[in-house]
């Protein structure tokens, strides 16, 4: 699975349905890639399409229950990841690490403001 599908995934899992028009700008494609890349994904059962309850001309696209389940997979499979690396560490490392926790969550937020200023 590329990248950008990965990550399309985990964008529906951590906002909800959105637009393809919202994905495409969240994940710095055009809005005719996403759509070709959304059909992919819906016809590999990931995602599914369904009309927007609040506007019936609008259509959201869905994440389906075997899309979340990629999307927890791959996010237990990279904490097992990093978990195994962190044992590696030796103790001033890892409080190294923990005392920058802070400002890597603050990074992390930053990243998701920034993507979804793109968006608009």
């Amino acid at each position: 699975m590329s990248i950008t599908s990965s990550a399309t995934l985990a964008t529906l899992d951590r906002t909800g349905p959105r637009r393809i028009t919202d994905l495409a700008a969240t994940e710095g494609v055009t809005q005719p890639a996403m759509t070709v890349l959304v059909r992919v994904m819906e016809e590999s059962g990931l995602v599914e399409r369904r009309g927007d309850p609040s506007d019936k001309r609008v259509t959201l696209v869905w994440l389906t229950e075997a899309g979340a389940a990629y999307v927890k997979a791959r996010r237990e499979a990279g904490v097992q990841g990093f978990a195994g690396l962190i044992e590696q560490l030796t103790a001033d490392e890892i409080e190294a690490l923990a005392a920058a926790l802070p400002a890597l969550r603050r990074l992390a937020e930053l990243e998701d403001q920034d993507r979804e200023g793109r968006k608009q």
